[in-house]
């Protein structure tokens, strides 16, 4: 139950099944996420809140076991970009989208590569959520400016 949590699903799976590699697991893990902020644009922000923090929670527990975050997990980064795209939607959405991703891949912002540093779960999770809040301060920048 943990490890197809962990693994955003089963989504961050299926590049190890396709080519025999991990590389990309966490894009597809972030796209997966994507499609389910699609789905919940119409949704009130506090419920998009809430999912974030269901997942969130779930990544914490869900990856706890897996200490040195293989490439197959990536329910993390699904808990970061709903963090990102928290009442966003059209352009803003695709920048928080790309900013989160930059944020996560790079670890060059403040606070991504400590976050990452943090024991078990927490810091398999950690990065992405500061990376996740990156996004989405990127993405409400674009929304007020536009």
């Amino acid at each position: 139950m943990r490890r197809f949590i962990a693994s955003g699903f089963g989504l961050g799976l299926l590049p190890r099944r396709l080519r025999a590699s991990d590389a990309g697991a966490g894009t597809v893990g972030a796209f997966g996420a994507a499609g389910l902020s699609a789905v919940l644009w119409a949704a009130p922000v506090w419920f998009e809140i809430l999912i974030a923090a269901v997942f969130v929670a779930g990544s914490v527990w869900a990856t706890a076991p897996f200490a040195d975050d293989p490439g197959w997990v990536t329910i993390d980064e699904q808990a970061g970009v709903l963090i990102a795209f928290v009442g966003l939607s059209g352009v803003p959405w695709v920048v928080a989208f790309v900013v989160f991703r930059l944020a996560d891949i790079f670890k060059q912002t403040p606070g991504v590569g400590a976050a990452e540093r943090l024991p078990g779960g927490w810091g398999i999770t950690g990065d992405d959520v500061v990376a996740g809040f990156y996004g989405l301060a990127a993405g409400w920048a674009v929304t007020l400016l536009m």
